[in-house]
C-alpha cells in the first residue's frame, strides 16, 4: 500500500538491515524453533542482511517469521531515521536503532489502520478526526531517534484505537453482529456462530474452525488467526484484515479474500492438523 510521500506501509527488506531479525526477542514455540534474546542476531541472518533459510522457514520451524510484517517501519528506520547507516558498520548506533524500531513498528501499524479507516469512512467529523490523526502519526514517524524514544507510544495507540473502533462501528452500522472483542476462542468450532458483522477486535482465534463462515462486515482488527481454518470462508467484505493475518491462517481456493489481500502460497499445500501455538500473540499486536 502506497503511503504519504510514496512511502510503503509494507516491508521492503531490500531497504532494511535485517532489523526485525535482531531487535525482537522470540521464544522456542510452534512459531520459532529456537530462543533468541532481544538485540541478538538470529543465527539464520546472513552478512548481507538476508535470511539464509528464507525459502524453507516453515519447514525449518520458523513460521512466525513468514507472517511478520513491520508495515514498512524497518526500511524507514534504516533509510530515514538513521540515514542509511548499517548497525553492522556502525555498532554505536545498533542499540538506538533497535530501540527506535520498537517504537516505529507500532506507529507504522497504526498508519496502516488509519489509512484503511479513512477509506471506509464517509465525509464528516469522524473522517476529519481520522485524517488529522493520520497526519499527526506521519509526523511522529519522521522524528529523530531521541524524539521517537521519548514518545509515549501506548498513549498514542490508545487514542488512535478509540477512533478506529468508532470507524469500525460506523462501517458496520445496520449489519453489526455479535460482540466478541478480545474473546479467547482457541480451537473453537465457530462454523455456526453467526459471525457476519461481528466485532472480533483483538479476538484470539488460534486454530479456530471457521470453515464456510461468512465474515462479511466483521471487524478483524488485530484478531489472531494463527492456524485458523478458513477453508471456504468468506472474508471478502470484512474490515481491517491485514495480509499477515491471512498468511498465518489456513485456507484454500474457495476462501474469499478482500481486494488487495493475496492468497498465500502455502494454502495450495496439503492441510494437516495444526496444534495451537503456545502462548498469546505479542502485546504490540494484541492491544486494540
Amino acid at each position: 500500500m502506497a503511503a504519504s510521500g510514496g512511502r510503503e506501509l509494507r516491508a521492503d527488506c531490500a531497504q532494511c538491515f535485517g532489523i526485525c531479525c535482531v531487535a525482537p526477542a522470540f521464544a522456542a514455540s510452534a512459531d520459532f524453533a529456537i530462543d533468541k534474546p532481544a538485540g541478538q542476531p538470529c543465527p539464520n541472518l546472513r552478512g548481507d542482511s538476508r535470511c539464509g533459510i528464507h525459502r524453507d522457514l516453515r519447514q525449518r520451524g520458523f513460521p512466525g517469521c513468514t507472517v511478520f510484517d513491520c508495515f514498512g517501519a524497518g526500511q524507514h528506520v534504516a533509510q530515514g531515521t538513521f540515514g542509511g547507516r548499517d548497525w553492522r558498520g556502525d555498532p554505536a548506533i545498533a542499540r538506538g536503532m533497535f530501540d527506535t524500531f520498537a517504537v516505529m513498528r507500532p506507529l507504522h501499524e497504526l498508519l496502516w489502520y488509519l489509512t484503511e479507516a479513512l477509506a471506509l469512512t464517509p465525509p464528516g467529523p469522524l473522517r476529519d478526526d481520522l485524517a488529522a490523526t493520520l497526519t499527526q502519526t506521519w509526523r511522529l514517524t519522521d522524528g529523530s531517534p531521541d524524539e521517537l524514544l521519548a514518545l509515549d507510544v501506548d498513549a498514542h495507540r490508545d487514542r488512535v484505537n478509540r477512533l478506529l473502533s468508532r470507524a469500525g462501528e460506523q462501517a458496520r452500522a445496520g449489519q453489526a453482529g455479535a460482540d466478541r472483542r478480545g474473546a479467547t476462542l482457541i480451537g473453537a468450532d465457530l462454523r455456526r456462530a453467526g459471525l457476519s458483522g461481528a466485532n472480533l477486535r483483538g479476538a484470539c482465534l488460534i486454530g479456530a474452525d471457521l470453515r464456510e463462515v461468512d465474515l462479511g462486515a466483521a471487524d478483524l482488527t488485530g484478531a489472531d488467526l494463527r492456524g485458523a481454518d478458513l477453508r471456504g470462508a468468506d472474508l471478502g467484505r470484512c474490515l481491517f484484515l491485514h495480509q499477515s493475518q491471512v498468511d498465518a491462517a489456513r485456507g484454500d481456493q474457495r476462501t474469499v479474500l478482500p481486494p488487495g489481500v493475496r492468497r498465500p502460497a502455502h494454502w495450495s499445500l496439503a492441510i494437516t492438523p495444526v496444534r495451537p501455538p503456545r502462548g498469546r500473540a505479542p502485546a504490540a499486536r494484541r492491544r486494540r
